[in-house]
Formats: C-alpha cells, sequence, structure tokens
C-alpha cells in the first residue's frame, strides 16, 4: 500500500521566523511559508523546505519545542572541506565532540567505517548534517 506513496518529513522548532532566516538565508535553502489554513488569516503555520528533485521537508512550530538528541536531516555533500568552510563563514557553528564520535578542529568527525561527517544545530537546537558522499 505504502511502496508508491509520496512521504515527505517534517520537524518542530520553537521560532518559525528564526527557522526561515536560518534555513533560507544561512543555508541558502529555498523556503516558503505553510500557510495556517484558517481563512482570513495571513499568519503562516510553518515552512516548508524545497530540495532537489521534489523534496519537500515541513517545519511546524512548537512553544514547547524540545530538540531531540539525534540527527533530524543530513545533506550530502561532494566536498566536506569546502561545505564546512562555507557554511562556517555563514555563522554556522560545528559541533565539537571530545569523546566517542570524535571530531576535528572543524568538527568533522573522520573513520575508514563511515563517510566524513560533520553535525551542526539550528536555532532550535535541531541537530542536523552534512556527510561527504
Amino acid at each position: 500500500m505504502l511502496r508508491d506513496a509520496k512521504a515527505w518529513s517534517s520537524f518542530a522548532v520553537d521560532d518559525v521566523t528564526r527557522a526561515k532566516e536560518f534555513y533560507g538565508t544561512t543555508l541558502g535553502l529555498e523556503v516558503t511559508d505553510a500557510p495556517l489554513g484558517v481563512e482570513g488569516a495571513d499568519v503562516p503555520a510553518g515552512l516548508e523546505i524545497h530540495l532537489g528533485s521534489g523534496t519537500r521537508i515541513g517545519i511546524y512550530p512548537k512553544p514547547d519545542h524540545t530538540p531531540g538528541t539525534f540527527t533530524i536531516l543530513n545533506f550530502m555533500v561532494e566536498d566536506i572541506e569546502r561545505a564546512v568552510d562555507e557554511l562556517t563563514a555563514r555563522g554556522v557553528r560545528f559541533e565539537h565532540y571530545e569523546t566517542g564520535t570524535k571530531t576535528d578542529a572543524k568538527g568533522i568527525h573522520r573513520t575508514p567505517e563511515v563517510h566524513p561527517v560533520a553535525w551542526f544545530r539550528d536555532p532550535a537546537g535541531n541537530i542536523l548534517s552534512i556527510i561527504q558522499e
């Protein structure tokens, strides 16, 4: 039944305005308002991120939002060094881990078992990553 169904994902933030600025301006993604759906209301209920090949991701407000302790969204990149440098220049701060999943000075985790990966947080504290293909 679901094999051919279209699917999309969503996640919560505590401040839609800050999320729109971060995902749209800082990360440079296409972001649109998702209308409230109430006649006469002009306040957005949330946002939609539009990625390549028609992928959409919903962002919705949750005032009592608590960020997860896991990665909610991964972006595949060709060159992780370049991506980290560009995002850092745009104000993104990468996570640094000293134990377990250790990262280098740039915040990149490197091990032969997995592709290089670097984690960062959005303004709501959600964890995102970039992974080198």
